[in-house]
This record gives structure tokens, sequence and C-alpha cells, in this order.
């Protein structure tokens, strides 16, 4: 486990040079703690006065703005480490929704906000709490989150380890975007000890952009089981869940004509879209096709939400309609967990978890007549939803546990350390 007291060092432990580095314990109400005390009565917590030292520390870096894929994944790795012998921090150079919806509190975080693409002092700062809090490997998630951790690896003199989540050249729908990513990415993981891809298609782009093989682990990504059966009959009423950070390469547009179309053909499909829009400018646009298809009576929004376990229990299948840059999506193996058959867009990482009309439908990307189709082929009967569930769930425990995750994760560190 990790010990509490690492949580929230008071300021007198922060050395000068990292005065303005902000030790931060996420909690359901405002404001930083520094103090240990105010910890203990806000939380009613137990702080410990010492971590065990057989384990080995390493800092997680990330950027912090958002909670979806790759802070949910650093998340369940704070959680699961220490059974492999090693014990997490994290550091946030771009906090925003990470701090408070993180669920292993445990673990220690600091806030160093960058403040440009190029702010080296961040790097410095960083570097600097690694060799005061005796961190032996820095872990990177995000190509700006690289850019700080490989300067500050370099100084502290500790290994790197980067995380790639998703293609950096393909994240967004900005090609100027995409190039500052994929250039950040080449030159700073390229002195990265080990590259950690989420999938076989993330692991073969990496290669392509001229890595070691050698160097770049294939660690697919992992969710807890889910304590639930499978789905043993279908619905008679078909509620869709489709779980994202919206932006426009999630593809929900498509599914927004897709549903039109499905109910156009007599069928009452519902949409239950779970999560928060990239920004209000985006959210504006989509929003207003839903008036313009007529659609608006037909789909909920939740908004930010941090149970995606209870999210996904009020729905009956999962859609990722995604147009490209997928690693491996955690929600769709969330889905699977949880026994619901997903249909979802045939692009990178997606189909190394969802096997077509085996645990669920793939689909092109961008084509809602195809996406239509294939919503109601499962909804209405012509695929055994038992089946589909009870096979998403067997091959969830099989390949892409969280605890897997973690054991080959620490089997990087092993290497790195040459333990």
């Amino acid at each position: 486990m990790v010990w509490l007291s690492q949580a929230v060092p008071s300021l007198a432990q922060v050395p000068p040079a990292m005065s303005d580095v902000s030790p931060v314990v996420s909690l359901p109400f405002p404001g930083v703690v520094h103090d240990e005390a105010e910890f203990r009565r806000r939380t009613n917590a137990h702080v410990v006065k010492s971590s065990p030292p057989q384990l080995v520390r390493v800092l997680h870096v990330i950027n912090g703005e958002h909670f979806s894929g790759a802070e949910r994944v650093q998340d369940l790795l704070a959680g699961y480490l220490p059974a492999w012998g090693y014990d997490v921090g994290f550091a946030c150079v771009k906090p925003g929704r990470f701090p408070a919806a993180r669920t292993f509190r445990a673990a220690p975080l600091y806030e160093l906000p960058m403040q440009s693409r190029l702010d080296f002092t961040c790097g410095r700062k960083l570097a600097a709490l690694v060799r005061d809090e005796q961190y032996s490997i820095i872990h990177a998630h995000t190509p700006r989150s690289l850019l700080v951790a490989d300067q500050a690896a370099r100084l502290a003199k500790v290994p790197l380890v980067y995380h790639v989540h998703s293609p950096a050249g393909r994240d967004s729908t900005r090609w100027f975007r995409n190039m500052a990513n994929a250039w950040l990415e080449r030159h700073a993981a390229h002195r990265a000890a080990r590259l950690i891809a989420v999938s076989p298609s993330v692991r073969r782009y990496m290669i392509e952009q001229g890595f070691l093989a050698s160097h770049v682990i294939c660690v697919p990504n992992g969710v807890p089981t889910a304590d639930v059966q499978p789905r043993t009959a279908a619905p008679q009423t078909w509620t869709l869940g489709m779980s994202a950070l919206f932006r426009p390469r999630k593809g929900i547009e498509v599914l927004l004509e897709a549903l039109k179309l499905v109910r156009r053909a007599g069928s009452d499909v519902r949409l239950r879209a779970i999560g928060p829009f990239e920004n209000a400018a985006y959210e504006g646009e989509v929003r207003a096709l839903v008036s313009r298809l007529g659609i608006g009576d037909a789909i909920e929004w939740t908004g930010f939400v941090t149970d995606i376990s209870a999210e996904l229990a009020k729905v009956d299948a999962l859609v990722l309609p995604s147009l490209f840059g997928e690693g491996l999506p955690m929600v769709v193996l969330e889905a699977m967990a949880a026994g619901l058959p997903v249909i979802a867009s045939d692009v990178e990482g997606v189909p190394d978890a969802v096997i077509d009309r085996e645990d669920g439908l793939l689909v092109q990307p961008g084509d809602a007549a195809s996406l239509a189709a294939a919503i109601e082929e499962l909804t209405s009967g012509v695929l055994d939803y038992a089946s589909l569930s009870r096979n998403a769930q067997r091959r969830h425990a099989e390949r892409f546990s969280a605890e897997a995750m973690a054991r080959n994760v620490a089997a990087v560190y092993d290497q790195v350390l040459g333990r």
C-alpha cells in the first residue's frame, strides 16, 4: 500500500528551490492542504509516519487537465503497483480535473503548472522534487509532460519511462497541434529508457516513428473486474451509452446521425452521453446538431462523472464512434468487464480489444449508415445478446485486467533498473 504520510508534506519539508511547487491532497472541497493536522481534521484519516523502504518510488507525470484515459491508467497503477514493489507519486503540469477526481488518494500529488509548452523552469522544479523525495524513475504519460519529465530525468539522473496512450500525431483534428505533439514526442522520447505502448497498433506506430523495437514494450491497458453478472437477456427498450471526453475525434456527430436513422426506422433507442465536452464552443456545435436532427428528447447528458461503473450499469451497450486516435480505450475495457457489448469504430487499438460479432461489433469510422445498421442488428435480436455479454467479460478477464497491467508495467521498471 501507499502510506498517507507522503500525501501531505508540510511546507517546511519543501526545499527552497521547490517553494512554488504545490503539494496537494485532492479532496472533495476547494483549497490546497499543506498541513498534516489539517488533513487529519478534514478527513479523519490516520496518517502513517513512515514508508516501507522496500518499495521503489516512481513519479508519474501527467497534464492533469482532464480525467480521461491516460489519467485513469496512472490512477489505477498507483493502487496496484505496490503489490509489485513500486510506490507511486503524481505530478501534474497542467492541473485541472485529475487532482480532485482521482480515486487513489493516498499517493502524494504535486502541482507544477507549466506557463507554456516550453517552460523549462518546470523541469528544474520537477528534478528538485525527484531528488528530494528520492524517486528512482520518472514515468511520463503525455507529450507535454514528457518534455518536462525528460529534462527532469536528465537533471536528477534517473531513468525515464514514457507511456504512449495514443498516436501523438493523430490526437486532434488540428494539424498544427498534431505536428507539434509528434515533434515533441520524437524529440524527448528517444532518451527514454523504455516506451510503454498500450496496444500492438500503438507499438507499431512508435516503431514506424523510428524508435527501437526492443525499447517499445506493449502493455495493454487494464481495468478492475466488475462485480456484476453477464447480461442474460436483451432489454425490451434499449439505451445506448457513449462515454468520452467529447471532442471532434470521438465522432459523436456520427452517432447522432445514426441515432436519427435508427429512430426514423421505428426503433425506440435512446442515448446516454456520459462525460464532459472538451470546451464550450464544441458543446454548442454538438447541441445545435441535436436540435437540427430533432432527437433531443432521446438523449440524456450526464456531464463529467467519476463513477463510470455506475453509469455503465444504466445502459445496455456501449458505442464508441471514434474517427481516429484510439490507443486502447479504457471505457471499452470497462464496458467489457461489465458485460456490455461494444459497437465501435475499427480504428487503431479498438480491434485489439473488440472481436467483431464475438463480443461486439466493429464498423467503419465516419459512416453513420454503417453504425445505424450495427445498432439495428444488435437491438433487433439478430445477435445473441447474452453470448456477447459473456464473451466480453471473459475476454476482459483473460487479457485486460488491472492486475495484469500493473504486473507488466512493474516488469518494465524491473528492466530499467536491472532488477
